[in-house]
């Protein structure tokens, strides 16, 4: 009998040992499957969303960095070279990770443009970016990252595809629930006041959306990085006061140097510490994509009602 126990002890202890190696408790992919890299840390959590316990999905920008500012390191492109497969948000926000995605060498490797099959708004007059690619900060725009997601890791991956398809689906409720919260939301804002001025022009699939009105942006570029003329900033100020905006809202790390310059001659309220291009630290206010709309959506509203 001793025998007989000891080897069905043996049996039940391989078991679980080769168990651990499809999933861990941590939702660890099993070993051979495709590694997933996603740009941004609002895309790795969609993504993963997508993915589910089947897969891990990592973010190549750290949190709180801004993607329009980002440097890649010597790290980061071993770290590209070694994905499966790479999600990128595309419509050119990632255009300065083009040349080391094609000098990878990894022909199997598999990318992903989250936003394909969007229909871009242009940019800004006299801006060097060719198309707006906030997407995101539309959730309905999401929808479409989670397909196009969904889609692309079923093709590398066609053994997960039916569990990609329920998570999609699942994923996609929520957020068609956020969605109608929004709209919810806004509703507490006088349409006279649904206006908005930020760092950078980013607001513009939100704004057309859910109704609101953008005034201008202090730096009048789809790139944070890019800087305001005198001129510039003299017609915001006159646009500020001819439409009687409330607010200017900035977001996460960014100087509130020019926004209090323009407070000083306007007297309009700068607010700080949106997320807008990064998620927060876990257990911050928009530690998710759904979180981070949340919180945003609460900031904008409670600024303008």
């Amino acid at each position: 009998m001793r025998r007989i126990f000891t080897f069905i002890s043996i049996i039940i202890t391989t078991l679980l040992v080769l168990t651990s190696c499809v999933t861990s408790k941590t939702g660890t992919p099993a070993l051979g499957l495709p590694r997933v890299l996603a740009v941004e840390s609002f895309l790795a959590d969609i993504a993963q969303n997508v993915a589910g316990n089947r897969l891990s999905v990592t973010s190549l920008i750290p949190l709180g960095v801004d993607p329009h500012a980002y440097q890649p390191t010597p790290q980061d492109a071993a770290r590209l070279t070694e994905a499966n497969i790479i999600i990128l948000n595309g419509a050119n926000l990632e255009s300065y990770l083009e040349p080391i995605l094609q000098n990878t060498g990894n022909k199997q490797q598999a990318i992903i443009r989250a936003s394909d099959g969007l229909a871009a708004n242009p940019a800004p007059s006299g801006d060097s970016a060719s198309v707006d690619p906030h997407f995101w900060l539309d959730p309905n725009n999401v929808i479409n990252y989670v397909k196009n997601i969904q889609d692309g890791l079923s093709k590398v991956d066609p053994a997960g595809a039916s569990i990609y398809a329920s998570n999609s689906a699942q994923y996609i409720t929520k957020i068609q629930a956020l969605d109608s919260w929004i709209v919810s939301q806004v509703l507490n804002v006088p349409p006279t006041r649904r206006l908005l001025v930020t760092n950078h022009d980013s607001f513009g699939y939100f704004a057309s959306r859910y109704g609101f009105t953008v005034v201008g942006a202090i730096v009048p570029s789809i790139s944070s990085g890019a800087a305001p003329s005198a001129q510039e900033l003299a017609g915001l100020i006159t646009s500020i006061r001819s439409s009687g905006t409330p607010a200017i809202f900035l977001e996460t790390g960014t100087n509130t140097q020019l926004a209090d310059q323009i407070s000083s001659e306007t007297g309009v309220k700068v607010i700080t510490g949106l997320y807008l291009h990064s998620l927060s630290q876990a257990g911050g206010p928009a530690s998710t994509y759904l979180d981070m709309m949340k919180y945003d959506v609460t900031v904008i509203v409670d600024a303008l009602k």
